[in-house]
């Protein structure tokens, strides 16, 4: 798996408990995931289906440095399917898992597309590939 974000933990982020809020995280792995598929679609217009089961493991404090990973499961049709976990760079430890997050390709019309995609591609691939 490959981390590709990471997140400084501050004030704004922490629950009643003084850690990192659950929905914040998810909304970091949410960004990340869709950030992710846009760059490997080639498609701006992508949206999230669904979410797998979340395990929480551990957690962060403030100050704490989070780090998103992503890898993809499956390409599907119009469907890119990712797992993702978020570890705590400070403790070493995992925070969070999720196993599945369906992404879906959409057209112009926001109906879901093919994207024809079939491996993970790098930008230096393509890049290279551009100027052949």
């Amino acid at each position: 798996m490959r981390f590709h974000t990471r997140k400084w933990v501050k004030s704004e982020d922490l629950n009643s408990s003084g850690t990192l809020f659950g929905g914040r995280l998810l909304s970091w792995i949410d960004e990340e995931a869709i950030l992710y598929s846009i760059i490997q679609l080639e498609n701006k217009r992508v949206v999230t289906k669904y979410m797998s089961e979340i395990n929480f493991m551990s957690t962060a404090e403030s100050g704490d440095v989070v780090e998103i990973g992503i890898e993809v499961v499956k390409f599907g049709v119009s469907s890119l399917t990712l797992r993702c976990e978020a570890r705590n760079k400070m403790t070493r430890e995992t925070i969070v898992t999720v196993d599945q997050v369906i992404i879906v390709n959409l057209d112009a019309n926001g109906r879901p597309a093919p994207h024809f995609k079939k491996q993970v591609e790098y930008v230096k691939d393509r890049l290279a590939r551009e100027e052949d």
